[in-house]
């Protein structure tokens, strides 16, 4: 098992930039990927961007490719970290963000989401 504390959502003007964190605590040995995915109003949820913890492979939906940037913090022994930065935020990246985590279990987990709202 694994617990995700989600934080850095908010307000934030066309063209500005936000960072979203997911820490992951508990069985870290068995997390194989952690990543973030998002969900508009009336639309399915989608990747946003992952990061695989053997070799930091990150993978971007494209609508994001050169504005965001993934990446992990593996230094505390206790806990994994998985940031997101956001830069040249639209009024179409708004939504509720999602942190998960692929073990290499039968299981995934997901954090209660946090909200992006980018204004024009």
């Amino acid at each position: 098992q694994v617990q995700l504390v989600e934080s850095g959502g908010g307000l934030v003007q066309s063209g500005g930039s936000l960072r979203l964190s997911c820490a992951v605590s508990g069985n870290i040995e068995s997390i194989r990927a952690m990543g973030w995915y998002r969900q508009a109003p009336g639309k399915q949820r989608e990747l946003v961007a992952t990061i695989t913890t053997g070799t930091d492979s990150t993978n971007y939906g494209w609508s994001v490719k050169g504005r965001f940037t993934i990446s992990r913090d593996s230094r505390d022994n206790a806990r994994n970290t998985v940031y997101l930065q956001m830069n040249s935020l639209r009024s179409e990246d708004s939504a509720v963000y999602y942190c998960h985590v692929d073990t290499y279990s039968i299981y995934d987990h997901w954090g209660q989401g946090t909200q992006v709202t980018v204004s024009s």
